[in-house]
């Protein structure tokens, strides 16, 4: 990953490797964090996690500064028993619903995903179960053709949970490796829509169990992405987040309040708008950029 704009990390560094980590130093390092989007309740369970670190007293080159919030990150990151990557079942239907609110890069990342899993060998079967904009069916039908792979679609205005349903048995009868389900982008403010989530995710697991539910949030909106996260994950218990637009004004710190507060780790983060801009999330090279 090196398209990321992570102008805190050196604020955090070199506040980090000062001579003595003084109230006035701490409070640096406070700041920086807020700055970096990590929002109040993770900063300060951060800056705890470093103020006890066995080490913390004896860095006093910039060197050892880095090591230790590279621990500090990776730690909180690494979402404790639950993996940052997808986890397969060979010889069955894994099935991949995606949610998220308007504008995320939602559809977009669907099709990227099919791109990826496509390129791992996977036979996989793309779902359109946003049937209220014709054009958001449309999109993802162009990035099936793109990434080569099967399609299932409803009519307008259908219900969505039926394209799920319909879209599952598909899969099934193909015999594919894997079946991702677009929804329509919801304000987690929207009860109704949110439950309407809750009624797709029924629907398909009357036919096979759900692998993952993703949740795609735009890194430049930074806190904002945490309550959409926090209400998703209500509504549908939420296994992992796609993380988009991370090449532009995004400042990285979102992806460590969503591991730290959720519990819910990062998999993938959007770096592009080609098709190829979707990459697995490893917490070691993401906190690497971020304090290089």
């Amino acid at each position: 990953m090196a398209l990321f704009n992570f102008d805190f990390g050196k604020k955090l560094v070199n506040a980090f490797s000062r001579e003595k980590l003084t109230e006035e130093v701490w409070q640096e390092i406070h700041d920086a964090l807020i700055l970096g989007d990590l929002g109040p309740t993770t900063t300060k369970a951060i800056i705890e996690k470093l103020k006890k670190h066995q080490n913390i007293k004896k860095a006093t080159e910039i060197t050892q500064a880095k090591e230790i919030l590279s621990e500090v990150l990776v730690e909180t990151l690494q979402v404790k028993g639950k993996p940052t990557t997808i986890q397969f079942n060979p010889g069955e239907l894994n099935v991949i619903l995606i949610v998220g609110v308007n504008g995320t890069g939602k559809t977009t990342s669907v099709g990227k995903l099919a791109n990826l899993f496509a390129h791992a060998g996977k036979k996989v079967v793309l779902a359109a179960a946003d049937t209220f904009r014709a054009a958001a069916a449309n999109q993802l039908q162009t990035w099936a053709e793109r990434a080569k792979v099967e399609f299932v679609r409803g009519e307008d205005n259908a219900e969505p949970a039926s394209v799920a349903f319909k879209a599952t048995q598909k899969a099934k009868e193909v015999s594919a490796d894997v079946l991702v389900v677009d929804t329509a982008g919801r304000l987690h403010t929207k009860a109704g829509l949110m439950d309407e989530l809750g009624k797709i995710k029924r629907v398909i697991e009357k036919q096979s169990p759900l692998s993952e539910v993703l949740l795609v949030i735009d890194a430049t909106t930074g806190q904002n992405g945490l309550i959409q996260a926090k209400v998703f994950t209500e509504a549908v218990e939420v296994t992992g987040v796609v993380l988009t637009k991370l090449d532009g004004s995004a400042k990285g710190g979102i992806v460590v309040a969503i591991a730290q507060e959720l519990q819910v780790p990062v998999k993938f983060v959007g770096l592009g708008e080609e098709i190829d801009d979707l990459k697995a999330f490893d917490p070691v090279d993401f906190v690497s950029d971020l304090l290089n």
